[in-house]
C-alpha cells in the first residue's frame, strides 16, 4: 500500500516513544523499590548511526550534523531497553531519580506530539495529492 520511508521512520518513532513513555512510568512507579534499577530506551545514535551508513549516489548539502543525510533510509533499527550506567544508587539501592524521570516523560511527551503532527502533516499532503492538490 502506501509505504514510503519517510512513513516507516515515523511510524518506528512513534512506536520508540510510545516504549519509552513506559519505561518511564515503570521507573517513576518504581521510586522506592528497593534494588530497583531504572531503566532507558536507546534508540537515536542506533538510527543516527544507521542513516550514516547510506550509500546514496546523490548527496545532500548539510549543514549541520544533526541533520538527517539523504537518500534511502536502510533498515531501521529496533530499539533497546538498557540500564542507565550513571545513576547514582541511594541508600536503598535503588538508581530512580524522580525529578530526572519526570524531565524525560515531559520531553517524551513533546517529542510524541511533534511526530503525531508530522505525521498527520505526511497524511494531509497525501490526500490533497489524491485530491488533486486544491482544485
Amino acid at each position: 500500500m502506501i509505504q514510503t520511508d519517510h512513513l516507516r521512520l515515523l511510524e518506528r518513532s512513534l512506536d520508540v516513544s510510545t516504549l519509552r513513555q513506559r519505561v518511564i512510568a515503570n521507573n517513576i512507579a518504581n521510586v522506592d523499590t528497593p534494588h530497583f534499577k531504572s531503566k532507558r530506551v536507546a534508540f537515536e545514535e542506533m538510527l543516527r548511526q544507521e542513516m550514516g551508513q547510506t550509500t546514496s549516489q546523490l548527496r545532500a548539502y548539510r549543514t549541520d550534523q544533526r541533520h538527517l543525510s539523504f537518500g534511502p533510509i536502510g533498515s531501521i533499527p529496533e530499539p533497546r531497553i538498557t540500564s542507565n550506567p550513571n545513576a547514582m544508587v541511594q541508600h536503598n539501592e535503588n538508581d530512580v531519580d524522580l525529578e530526572y524521570e519526570m524531565n524525560r516523560m515531559a520531553e517524551n511527551q513533546i517529542w510524541y506530539n511533534g511526530l503525531v503532527q508530522l505525521t498527520g502533516g505526511y497524511f494531509t499532503k497525501l490526500s490533497s495529492v489524491i485530491n488533486g492538490g486544491g482544485k
